[in-house]
């Protein structure tokens, strides 16, 4: 029984941290795509 605490302890701890990267890389896209529409509005003009 202990052996499956820890071990749900550690998948939750994994779970939480790729949620984290994934939010952290779906801004980093967000930020890519604006700066490409920034760039193509000013092209343009």
């Amino acid at each position: 029984m202990r052996k499956l605490i820890v071990l749900a302890a550690a998948m939750s701890a994994l779970l939480v941290a790729s949620c984290n990267t994934v939010a952290g890389v779906g801004k980093d896209v967000q930020a890519a795509g604006k700066a490409v529409t920034k760039t193509a509005d000013d092209v343009k003009k």
